[in-house]
């Protein structure tokens, strides 16, 4: 089916180049630094086909729901530029109720002779020992740890969990830059700057970025903030009867959006 050449087409239309680490000047600071644009390679990368991948995305064992949203979140080629590899040790950072992703990494570690590990308190067991994981996702959670300061104590666990040479692999909701992560988290968005500053003080090398999943439609600025954009789709104040309820006409405007606006970001552990 020629799988593998339709996803780096889409990988070549929708994301953006990979870079080259640079280091910000002494005197940045979190929220202040995100390498520039004119930094990024022209060059996209060269991946072999990966057919166990290719399965594992396209299996009707996956919810409908979840293969419906293929669209806006790009499964193959996002684990692709990540560089999951068959027989990997991979471990999914707090999978939640609705396991996006674990209906994906799950199949496909059994089918390649890897492993899966969900983890959903990192400071308390990694579920690996220490240098033991080939792949660690965090998607979609960094606005949960920017609101009471575990951004930094999980990252240290990541770092001690991976092999040198490990990848971290990250799919976040992405605020505009300039504003404190902090104060924007509670919306479900943070800056990219935000991730990686503190991703390189854990240690990480940020290998590589890309506009995969960026979303040009998404503002950032909705009522009940990430919640409000599919597949949430927030529509009234909880709690709070006399709260605001949006009308017909701008719940169909925010369908239109679609998901939100995402980073996309590969970190690696040095050898």
């Amino acid at each position: 089916m020629r799988l593998a050449a339709l996803s780096l087409l889409a990988l070549a239309a929708a994301a953006a180049p990979v870079m080259a680490q640079t280091a910000p000047p002494a005197s940045q600071t979190e929220g202040a630094w995100t390498p520039p644009r004119s930094a990024l390679s022209s060059a996209m990368p060269t991946f072999a086909e990966d057919t166990a991948l290719q399965a594992a995305v396209a299996a009707e064992t996956r919810p409908a729901a979840d293969r419906a949203r293929d669209v806006y979140r790009h499964p193959y080629e996002a684990l692709t530029f990540w560089g999951l590899t068959p027989g990997m040790t991979v471990v999914e950072i707090e999978p939640g109720g609705a396991r996006w992703w674990r209906h994906i990494l799950e199949p496909y570690a059994a089918a390649t002779g890897g492993r899966y590990v969900p983890v959903n308190k990192p400071l308390e067991s990694m579920g690996v020992a220490d240098g033991q994981a080939d792949f660690i996702l965090v998607a979609r959670a960094f606005h949960n740890w920017a609101r009471d300061g575990r951004t930094q104590p999980y990252l240290q666990a990541f770092f001690k969990a991976l092999k040198p040479g490990g990848v971290l692999a990250v799919e976040q909701h992405r605020s505009a830059e300039g504003l404190k992560a902090a104060e924007v988290a509670s919306s479900g968005y943070v800056p990219e700057s935000y991730v990686i500053h503190e991703a390189r003080n854990a240690g990480f090398v940020l290998e590589a970025r890309s506009e995969l999943n960026a979303n040009p439609k998404d503002d950032h600025d909705h009522p009940f903030g990430v919640w409000t954009l599919p597949p949430i789709r927030q529509s009234a104040a909880r709690n709070d009867p006399s709260g605001r309820t949006l009308t017909a006409e701008e719940r169909a405007a925010f369908d239109a959006i679609g998901e939100s606006d995402r980073m996309t970001l590969r970190f690696r552990k040095p050898e």
